[in-house]
């Protein structure tokens, strides 16, 4: 059958106890899967070395994919550069959810800023030139970064849920103190996740290829067991935390509409670009996480390796990276308080 030529070029384990160092597109949690392959795939540009599925030199993958990861990082660095400079400027004026937004910006650009080195490796067909250190650095910047993202928009969840749900106490809690902190700590969460991918990333020669690739050392055992954590903390507990919060918020403003009430207007705007932020992610994230999800299951055996499970994943990781470009259109399109606040600093910088 003729498959699209997507996957990942992969160290094969010496023995069923040997370290377990996958290659990738971009981090542990974004991109990190064991292709071990027991079958060959014909009529493809897969091939089978020692039981294990690698691309061949002709694939497609080093052509389109690293033009489509830097025009994501240019776009996305320009776009959230913009961002944070409409929200720096009116930092007195921010209110809560507008913090967590101008992090989730921060966020989306250190990922961003880090996606042109991937896309070097790509082309170069997955031989890493830059270095050990940049391969630990900016594979934890990427996992961090995009840990953090998801759990701004938690806080993000909640603070409508709070502000909307339950208004009377909304002032004690939804203050831009706490705020900050909520966000500091969501950082520091970040930080802490990223700690295991920045040690045990390393430059691994793989023999067969020829190739020197930045890759995950770990044992299996201990990669399964990271991959799981990972996955319910920086998915499943989210997901779930976001969805709760989604549905209580849209339930308050139908009963507000049938009972004839209406809502602050500030906090109708606000609410509608937080929605569209939520749909965004959850349209360009949970692919990724769910292919995660059936990738441990094939390292547990659950599963069997299937090449279309390859090519899903690694479709879904590149969707997944447009999230960070897409953030700031919304804020444009759905955010009518940061089209004011634009406006008038264009205004300003015009007359000036």
């Amino acid at each position: 059958m003729a498959c699209i030529c997507i996957t990942l070029l992969l160290v094969p384990p010496r023995d069923p106890k040997a370290l377990y160092t996958p290659s990738h597109p971009p981090i542990h949690t974004l991109v990190e899967a064991s292709y071990s392959c027991s079958h060959s795939c014909p009529g493809s540009n897969y091939l089978l070395v020692e039981n294990h599925c690698i691309v061949d030199n002709n694939s497609l993958i080093f052509t389109l994919v690293p033009p489509y990861i830097l025009v994501i990082s240019v776009l996305g660095i320009i776009f959230n550069v913009f961002v944070l400079m409409v929200f720096c400027l009116h930092k007195k004026a921010c209110t809560v959810a507008e913090i967590y937004l101008s992090n989730l910006a921060g966020a989306d650009l250190a990922l961003v800023c880090c996606l042109p080195f991937w896309a070097e490796y790509t082309r170069k067909r997955y031989d890493w030139p830059f270095g050990e250190s940049l391969c630990k650095v900016t594979s934890a910047v990427i996992y961090m970064n995009a840990f953090c993202s998801i759990y701004f928009l938690v806080l993000v969840s909640i603070d409508r849920y709070v502000a909307l749900v339950h208004p009377l106490s909304h002032e004690r809690i939804r203050r831009p103190f706490y705020a900050k902190l909520g966000c500091l700590f969501v950082w520091g969460l970040g930080l802490v996740f990223a700690l295991p991918v920045f040690i045990y990333r390393k430059l691994v020669f793989n023999p067969q290829s020829n190739l020197t690739q930045c890759s995950l050392d770990l044992p299996q055992n201990q990669y399964l067991a990271y991959e799981v954590i990972t996955i319910i903390f920086s998915f499943i507990i989210p997901i779930i935390v976001i969805s709760v919060c989604t549905v209580r918020i849209c339930q308050s403003l139908n009963n507000r509409r049938m009972e004839g009430l209406n809502s602050k207007k500030m906090e109708q705007k606000a609410t509608t670009l937080i929605l569209a932020v939520l749909l965004a992610f959850l349209i360009c994230w949970v692919p990724f996480h769910m292919t995660k999800i059936l990738d441990v299951l094939r390292n547990t055996g659950i599963l069997k390796c299937h090449i279309a499970l390859i090519i899903v994943q690694q479709i879904s990781v590149y969707f997944a990276f447009f999230n960070s470009v897409l953030n700031p259109i919304l804020y444009v399109i759905a955010g009518k308080n940061f089209r004011r606040r634009t406006y008038k600093k264009t205004r300003s910088a015009r007359s000036s």
